[in-house]
């Protein structure tokens, strides 16, 4: 702005403080809001003002939708999505979400695909295609995000790993392997290595070279971790290189990996909320595993065990003793640091078995990193060091 268009720069920092401050008689700004800014603070009032429940959005769909087509109009999507949030939680509008016509104008995010299926169960007919339609569109995009990724990094990680030393073309060598392999055949005189023992990259094998499960805590807290474990495990589960297990729980086990192939059914499959019985669920998983040696299992959850914690310490410690890669996730979101339980991670740590948060981008680099055998622990610590 400037005095050209008849707003002086003071006026315009004082009308940004009166949109920060929110109007009223302790703003200390005195100034009126009209047109599209006095729009976009009602919008805002209606959520974060003291009192905005009775003046804002009350308990109507249709208002809200309309409030909805406001939000989208002045903020960019990561706004919306994170109004949209809190306008649920802090005015009860939950169960507002089972109608259809409130479906239609709320924008996709995973914390809204969460609520949702924790709705799942007493959803009327009416409102299930539309909630259906929504999930659909939020896994379509995690999918073209997240998907190819997952496959390109496991695959690559799979060819590393099988290593021989009889590769059958020159392309099949590993000369940085190779060449540490000889150090001591360094001739000086010439300034070279005479490789007596070549290492190289295998052809990719049809048989499955490792088991992976996924199991997944669906208690109320891990609503994001579920949607993006749906994800990654369909990803999983379409290589046949590896076999992949998905398994959910909460006081209860349930095995999706039948539904594996497709998030969407996956997702709907699960019921967010209830206890947590995480050593039900790592006994079952477990059972799961013929090959320990070439296992990986994906503890997902924030650790607030509901069942024997000396138990599951156990059996962790067995599974680890056997083979298997015990890697555990704290949360599988975009959230930052979760709420979890510290004594059960740090006796986890202390056994060898890492416990951290992961974003979903940096999945698929775990996986990879877990297939080829890596110090999960230093590669969580590096991870966290670059994003950090």
């Amino acid at each position: 702005m400037s005095e050209a268009d008849g707003t002086s720069e003071a006026d315009e920092r004082m009308r940004r403080w009166r949109l920060v401050l929110g109007g009223g008689e302790a703003d200390g700004t005195g100034r009126d809001l009209r047109g599209a800014d006095a729009r976009m603070d009602a919008a805002l009032a209606a959520v974060y003002e003291e009192g905005g429940r009775e003046g804002g959005l009350g308990a109507s769909a249709p208002r809200v939708a309309r409030w909805l087509g406001d939000i989208r109009t002045y903020f960019p999507s990561t706004v919306v999505q994170v109004m949209q949030k809190d306008a649920i939680e802090n005015l009860n509008l939950t169960r507002l979400l089972l109608e259809p016509e409130m479906l239609e104008a709320v924008e996709p995010d995973v914390h809204l695909v969460g609520t949702l299926l924790a709705l799942n169960k007493v959803m009327p007919e009416q409102a299930r295609e539309s909630a259906r339609a929504l999930v659909r569109r939020v896994v379509a995009e995690l999918e073209r995000r997240l998907a190819q990724r997952t496959r390109a990094a496991v695959t690559g990680a799979l060819d590393r790993s099988a290593r021989t030393h009889r590769p059958k073309r020159a392309a099949d060598i590993d000369w940085n392997r190779t060449i540490r392999a000889n150090l001591r055949n360094y001739l000086p005189e010439r300034d070279t290595v005479v490789p007596s023992r070549l290492v190289g990259y295998a052809r990719r094998q049809r048989s499955v070279q490792r088991e992976v499960v996924l199991c997944v805590d669906q208690s109320g807290s891990m609503a994001a971790s579920v949607v993006y474990s749906s994800v990654f495990g369909a990803a999983l589960a379409s290589m046949r290189s590896l076999k992949t297990s998905l398994v959910v729980f909460d006081t209860a086990v349930v095995d999706l990996t039948d539904q594996a192939h497709d998030p969407v059914e996956l997702l709907f499959g699960t019921q967010l909320g209830g206890g947590t019985d995480i050593n039900r669920a790592v006994a079952y998983c477990q059972g799961l595993i013929t090959r320990p040696a070439d296992s990986i299992m994906v503890l997902i959850s924030d650790l607030y065990e509901g069942g024997v914690r000396q138990e599951l310490l156990r059996r962790v410690a067995a599974m680890t003793q056997a083979g298997v890669q015990v890697i555990v996730l704290l949360a599988l979101s975009d959230e930052g640091a979760p709420f979890y339980d510290h004594e059960n991670a740090a006796a986890l740590a202390a056994m060898g078995v890492p416990a951290f948060a992961c974003t979903p981008d940096a999945f698929p680099d775990l996986m990879a990193a877990a297939i080829e055998r890596r110090d999960i622990a230093r590669w969580a610590e590096h991870h966290a060091a670059v994003t950090g």
